[in-house]
């Protein structure tokens, strides 16, 4: 006799559709729970974008120092005392200290009132190397940025934020060779800078307006010295240890205790950008960890519909068995009921997760608000796999289901 062809797609839907609400909630689980996972993954990837575009450009291997009071006395001095660093100290850090690749002074000077015409703005002064942007890169849409022959006959030229461009010229014509004045001094402006990043060293980019480091010291009386100096490690160097280095050797030079902690201040731009790794692996892993969960629930759920399914078809899988039915007939129909409300379900929710990110995506100024390729894979294998064990526990018990066992329930 010629029993049922239990292996076919037509009998597995069949089956769902006599079952629809039931389906439909154990679908909607599943759905729910890779949409999660979707979410939280391209979630997770947003806002690290987001927070990455804050040091876009910054040099994450750099080094800054700049004084403050000593709290230690030393070699006949009192503690209390004030000092500076100056340009001499810059030599001294590039000649002993040779795992620096740039090393170079700044001045500034905050709150300056910046007038072109009727316009003005206030905003900060910085005094700047041409190297310097090897540490903040600029983002220049018109004119050049400042360079060594400015330096060298300390021309009176300038380059101009994003902010301050926007105020003094809102035409929003090309700046170059047009004049501001600061503090009873005109500058000729040679470029804008646009760049955005939210890391501030002696104030924001989008509201500074950078001079020669030479044209600053000797028009503001700064001398010989110097407020910060950054440093950037070579290739292959850890930052942490050139920073031990560059402070040994500035406090020798200025008579500071060695142990003196406060009397200079030190700032490490790697491990400001480990911490800010290690929170990004954080969101990430908590993302996967609630999203996870929530998709186990969801073929737990599963799992449990099609423990109710086979209890209410113990009947008929006897009279299938009886008519010759095999044991792995059984249980590849259970087996594939599970997998195609996993899957069906599962896509539908990987589908919408990806639509609702682009959404999010669109209406940001992040760079990538979505999951990667190989993501969207790890989800579709989880999928399956996660749809095999939903139907092993049914799908085991139906096999156990005996014919006559059957009959005599029926």
């Amino acid at each position: 006799m010629k029993y049922f062809d239990l292996d076919t797609w037509e009998e597995i839907l069949v089956t769902i559709t006599r079952n629809k609400t039931r389906s439909l909630l154990t679908a909607f689980g599943v759905f729910w729970g890779i949409f999660m996972l979707v979410a939280l993954m391209g979630g997770s990837q947003g806002v690290q974008d987001m927070m990455s575009a804050n040091f876009k450009g910054f040099a994450t291997n750099s080094g800054f120092i700049a004084t403050e009071k000593t709290t230690k006395p030393y070699k006949g001095f009192q503690q209390g005392r004030s000092w500076d660093l100056d340009n001499d100290d810059v030599l001294r850090i590039r000649k002993a200290v040779p795992q620096t690749e740039v090393v170079t002074p700044t001045l500034a000077r905050w709150g300056q009132k910046i007038v072109r015409q009727e316009h003005d703005i206030y905003g900060t002064l910085k005094g700047l190397y041409p190297v310097y942007r090897q540490i903040e890169e600029p983002k220049l849409i018109y004119g050049r940025y400042i360079n060594d022959i400015d330096i060298r006959d300390r021309r009176k030229v300038c380059v101009i934020g994003k902010q301050i461009y926007e105020t003094l010229f809102p035409g929003k014509e090309d700046p170059c060779g047009q004049f501001i004045e600061i503090n009873g001094i005109y500058y000729q402006v040679i470029g804008v800078d646009v760049a955005t990043a939210n890391v501030s060293i002696n104030g924001r980019a989008e509201t500074s307006v950078i001079i020669p480091f030479s044209t600053m010291q000797h028009n503001y009386n700064f001398g010989n010295k110097v407020l910060l100096i950054c440093y950037t490690a070579r290739p292959g160097c850890l930052i942490s240890e050139v920073e031990k280095k560059v402070e040994q050797v500035v406090k020798q030079a200025h008579m500071v205790h060695p142990d003196d902690k406060q009397a200079l201040m030190v700032l490490n731009a790697e491990a400001m950008f480990s911490i800010m790794d290690d929170l990004f692996t954080g969101i990430r892993s908590l993302g996967w960890l609630v999203g996870l969960g929530t998709l186990l629930a969801g073929a737990i759920g599963v799992s449990n519909i099609m423990m109710v399914t086979v209890k209410e078809r113990t009947t008929e899988i006897g009279i299938r068995r009886a008519i010759g039915a095999r044991p792995k007939d059984i249980l590849g129909q259970i087996l594939s009921e599970s997998l195609l409300l996993t899957i069906v379900a599962g896509m539908g929710g990987i589908c919408f997760g990806v639509f609702l990110l682009d959404v999010v995506a669109r209406t940001s100024s992040t760079e990538r608000f979505q999951i990667s390729f190989w993501e969207a894979i790890g989800a579709c294998a989880i999928l399956v796999a996660l749809g095999v064990l939903a139907g092993l526990a049914p799908a085991f018990r139906a096999m156990a289901v005996k014919p006559i066992d059957a009959m005599r329930d029926e």
